[in-house]
């Protein structure tokens, strides 16, 4: 079966290699153009390009799949079936029609929850207990095709987004061969999806990060842990930023008043709006680099009464 692979972030790579690793006939990979990063705006490749290059496998990097474009790269490769991971681009009714298989999407969630952006994010933000991965049958709409095949995959309380991204990719790879399989086979089970059991998360901000420490210890390590590592959970002290990348939840108690520091035995615990305390152990000022908890509090000299957040109480 000849295959076309469409991806672009770390997210893709272990799918990416699977696929050349099992021998399938990778005729080309598609990702993101190109783009500038740091201060000299150097060009960087995406990391499936960069995984794709070393396999020797032709890469299309197009701005667009619209007006014909898609097909007519596809074209030129006439692969049977086309794979999509983490791709980041919308594949349009003639790209998704072009293939005798179809296309097959790779998704980092239990569908129908979590469709769209960001969906290992949101399960670590919303507190779930579980996540997984899906492969679908892509259709017209937002991750709203068939399912194939699922495998689930558990979130233990102090788990990052980043832990579960290694995590999953590697799940989504084993998942994806066995769904080729399946689909060589001729066994392929197609599953529609319960529509009123859907959700649909948005795009991660940079304001989403903000703290608000009036709310509940659990939600706020949600919040940090979800965030983790990008764009990062924030709070402000002595009105200057202060980067949370890491916490956890304390069974001590506050005195009352969300956003209070208070600094015990070298941990660094924050009440919250529950009046439960959360421990921050690795943090950040603005214009220094991370540290624990530890050598913050050594060189922050943190007073009694000193509140975290927009309104802080000045001691």
């Amino acid at each position: 079966m000849r295959i076309a692979f469409m991806g672009t972030p770390d997210f893709s790579v272990p799918c990416l290699r699977a696929l050349v690793e099992a021998g399938h006939a990778v005729v080309g990979v598609f990702c993101q153009p190109d783009k500038p990063v740091g201060r000299k705006q150097e060009l960087k490749m995406p990391p499936v390009k960069e995984e794709a290059l070393r396999h020797n496998l032709p890469v299309f990097q197009p701005k667009s799949l619209r007006n014909g474009e898609g097909v007519r790269l596809l074209q030129e490769i006439s692969p049977d079936l086309v794979i999509v991971v983490a791709y980041g681009k919308i594949l349009p009714p003639d790209v998704l029609a072009f293939p005798k298989y179809g296309c097959v999407n790779i998704h980092a969630s239990l569908l129908p929850k979590y469709r769209g952006a960001s969906p290992i994010h949101w399960a670590v933000i919303n507190g779930d207990s579980e996540t997984g991965v899906t492969s679908m049958q892509m259709d017209e709409g937002m991750d709203t095709g068939d399912i194939l095949l699922t495998e689930r995959c558990p979130i233990g309380i102090n788990d990052t987004t980043e832990d579960l991204f290694d995590r999953l990719s590697a799940i989504g790879a084993k998942l994806l061969l066995k769904t080729i399989e399946q689909i060589e086979a001729g066994t392929a089970v197609r599953i529609p999806q319960d529509h009123t059991k859907a959700t649909t998360v948005s795009l991660l901000t940079k304001e989403l990060g903000t703290i608000d420490w009036t709310q509940s210890a659990l939600t706020i390590h949600n919040k940090i842990r979800g965030l983790y590592s990008w764009p990062g959970a924030h709070t402000l002290l002595n009105g200057k930023l202060l980067k949370l990348h890491h916490s956890l939840l304390s069974d001590k108690s506050g005195n009352g008043t969300p956003g209070a520091v208070i600094p015990a035995n070298g941990k660094l615990l924050v009440c919250c709006g529950d009046n439960r305390c959360i421990e921050l152990t690795e943090l950040q000022p603005e214009g220094k680099k991370r540290m624990t908890a530890a050598a913050f509090l050594n060189g922050a000299h943190l007073s009694a009464g000193t509140v975290l957040g927009e309104n802080e109480v000045k001691s």
